[in-house]
């Protein structure tokens, strides 16, 4: 059966809308985390420090076991554990409601943590083996779904935790009930289609491509540069997640609800962004999209300081919208060096995402504490540039994610 046929895409669509619909509930229940900063800095009387470590704490247990589970599926896929990793999301978010100290906070951020390493791994092997050969049409579609989570929850916060308290969280758990139950129908699902493409003789003179047409030095070299491209972009992400809020509390004097209406505006732009970079990947290759979002958010973060509240939202949406169209890019681009290990690169990503975030969160937030939140904002201005570093990639074919790269 070929997966690029009408009959293929329309056989594996539904997972993929169903694993966006996952992702979006997955991580619109992470993005509570930061979306209540605000409550939990005054009721637990916290400093900048304590916040990022919040977040180091979440990102961190997020990122450890991702790799793990990866390499692990790769070779055993386990569509079911998601409902697993969604199990700890669920334990840490009731956690997270009724937490009566700084340190069950902590572990309650762990327990979310440790959920999406469970769930992130899985669900991208999946969205690319269901893809019909459009990988970056997969990626992107999955991503959506991630993005619109994760841009939901300062807006549920200023509208149903911000009103009525940080217990409120509880009301969430069914969200995370009803991903349990879409997780178990796309697990199904996806196993009886691997069984109908197992069940189907290959084409004539189908290979199925394992290993990289890369040598090693050159992989390890090009890894190396991706992991560098998401700290300059996760960096920069985190310190909007983490720190925005007060940001346009302190510099604006907007009210709580204000400031995560504008985080939401924010974090929204990645929806579209993820999406668009997905697609056109497909069409003009990995390369070219990952230097736009280098060379064409640049210049917005270096206004972005100096910007009225007005040009403040218009230019943290167009900085947004351009950076999160790399990461389906660079996702796909690290799959094309080493085939066959999506899992392996899904976890490494994805955990790398949230590690590398965290550890940014934490050291900006020593850095709001001791030259004052608007500097942040202006050291950050100047990450993108690191960016640059993507010269030293090694090019792909027009229309990578199609075949293996080349030289």
């Amino acid at each position: 059966m070929n997966l690029n046929s009408p009959a293929a895409q329309r056989a594996v669509m539904p997972v993929l809308i169903a694993l966006s619909t996952t992702h979006l509930l997955n991580d619109m229940i992470q993005s509570l985390i930061p979306a209540i900063y605000p409550i939990i800095k005054d009721a637990y009387a916290l400093d900048f420090r304590q916040i990022g470590l919040i977040t180091l704490t979440f990102q961190i247990t997020a990122s450890l076991l991702q790799p793990a589970v990866g390499y692990y599926t790769d070779k055993r896929p386990m569509p079911y554990s998601m409902v697993v990793g969604m199990g700890f999301t669920l334990a840490g978010l009731i956690g997270l409601a009724y937490a009566g100290s700084y340190a069950l906070l902590l572990a309650a951020a762990g327990c979310v943590g440790l959920g999406s390493s469970i769930f992130h791994p899985e669900a991208t092997r999946m969205a690319r083996n269901a893809s019909g050969g459009q990988h970056g049409l997969a990626q992107g579609i999955f991503q959506v779904g991630g993005q619109t989570g994760g841009a939901m929850g300062p807006l549920l916060a200023a509208f149903i935790i911000v009103p009525r308290g940080q217990g409120s969280l509880a009301w969430f758990s069914l969200a995370a009930l009803l991903a349990m139950i879409l997780m178990v129908w796309t697990a199904g699902r996806y196993a009886r289609f691997q069984r109908q493409q197992a069940a189907k003789p290959r084409a004539a003179g189908f290979t199925p491509v394992t290993r990289s047409a890369y040598p090693t030095g050159t992989i390890v070299v090009s890894i190396s540069i991706l992991v560098v491209l998401l700290f300059s972009k996760n960096a920069y992400t985190s310190s909007f997640s983490s720190f925005y809020t007060f940001y346009l509390i302190e510099k604006f004097g907007v009210s709580v609800q204000a400031s995560q209406v504008m985080l939401f505006l924010f974090l929204g732009a990645s929806a579209a962004g993820a999406l668009g970079g997905g697609i056109l990947g497909d069409r003009i290759g990995r390369n070219k999209i990952i230097w736009f979002s280098i060379l064409g958010a640049l210049p917005f973060t270096l206004m972005l300081p100096f910007a009225n509240l007005f040009w403040t939202g218009v230019l943290t949406v167009v900085i947004n919208l351009i950076m999160s169209s790399a990461f389906a890019a660079i996702l796909i681009y690290a799959m094309e060096l080493l085939p066959g290990r999506i899992g392996l690169i899904g976890g490494l990503f994805y955990g790398l995402s949230f590690g590398l975030g965290g550890v940014a969160a934490a050291i900006l937030g020593e850095f709001a504490d001791r030259v004052g939140i608007e500097a942040v904002y202006r050291i950050c201005a100047f990450l993108p540039a690191i960016g640059l570093l993507a010269w030293f990639l090694p090019p792909m074919r027009e229309g990578a994610g199609k075949g293996a790269p080349s030289h």
